[in-house]
């Protein structure tokens, strides 16, 4: 009965132990980092890239720039985006919008680190590493799930309009508030502000918020059961690493306004 009721809202699972593995793996290791975040184990980038891990040796580790870094984290991304179009070009308009969602929310971020983001320190190498793959690898399994499941019945609930409406809201409003922290620092200025403006008001974190968002309106324009664990798995993420945002600016502003709250306004 209820996984009758489920596949009303998404497609049944592909005949693929890549996706399957796939699905569980990014569930789980997302929502481990997550946790490590908690545990101050952080991925060292932004404020927290010369955080050591509680009880870890002290050794030498090799670093990039942060503009560096960050390119490396989305172009690998963005670039299979692009090829998709390439590759299932006979595909339908679910697969198209799926495709176009991924390829828009990479290229965005390529262009943040280009011409928006200023920043101030570096990046460890392993967490770039960690991190480029983990996009790279969840760009790819989206879009080759999403030619698995071309041609098949689709659910009776369509979701793909609302799901691509969704995203492109929540990106501008991701955008927007990146654009918010950018403004922050003037040339040449390294040092931390407290943000202002928008959803800053209410949470931290508010493109971490908008960043959830999107990728649930990747899953509605999915309807499929990867994109789903992957951005569960990426919400307990930014949850985790939300908390620890909040956290080190009440460590390091007196006049941090202690009713701004990490990641949900109100609530978390």
């Amino acid at each position: 009965m209820s996984s009758s009721f489920l596949f009303r809202f998404q497609y049944p699972p592909p005949p693929s132990v890549f996706v399957t593995a796939m699905s569980m793996v990014s569930l789980v290791s997302l929502a481990n980092a997550g946790l490590s975040e908690i545990r101050g184990r952080h991925l060292q980038y932004s404020k927290f890239w010369d955080v050591r891990a509680p009880n870890t040796l002290k050794v030498k580790r090799v670093k990039v720039s942060s503009r560096a870094g960050m390119l490396a984290l989305y172009a690998p991304a963005f670039l299979a985006g692009l090829v998709s179009f390439w590759l299932f070009p006979g595909d339908g308009l679910r697969f198209m919008l799926l495709s176009s969602a991924l390829t828009l929310h990479f290229l965005k971020r390529v262009v943040e680190v280009l011409f928006i983001h200023k920043y101030s320190g570096a990046m460890i190498l392993d967490s770039v590493v960690a991190i480029s793959l983990s996009y790279f690898l969840s760009a790819v399994t989206m879009i080759y799930n999403q030619h698995l499941v071309d041609g098949v019945q689709e659910p009776p609930f369509d979701l793909k309009y609302i799901g691509f409406i969704l995203f492109m809201v929540s990106s501008a409003a991701n955008f927007y508030h990146h654009y918010l922290l950018a403004k922050l620092r003037e040339k040449d200025d390294k040092g931390y502000k407290i943000p202002k403006g928008g959803m800053f008001n209410l949470v931290i974190c508010p493109h971490y918020l908008f960043e959830i968002l999107a990728f649930v309106g990747v899953s509605f324009i999915s309807q499929t059961v990867y994109p789903f664990c992957f951005t569960i798995g990426t919400t307990f993420y930014l949850l985790g690493r939300s908390y620890c945002t909040r956290k080190w600016y009440l460590s390091k502003f007196e006049n941090f306004p202690k009713d701004v709250k990490a990641l949900v306004p109100y609530i978390f």
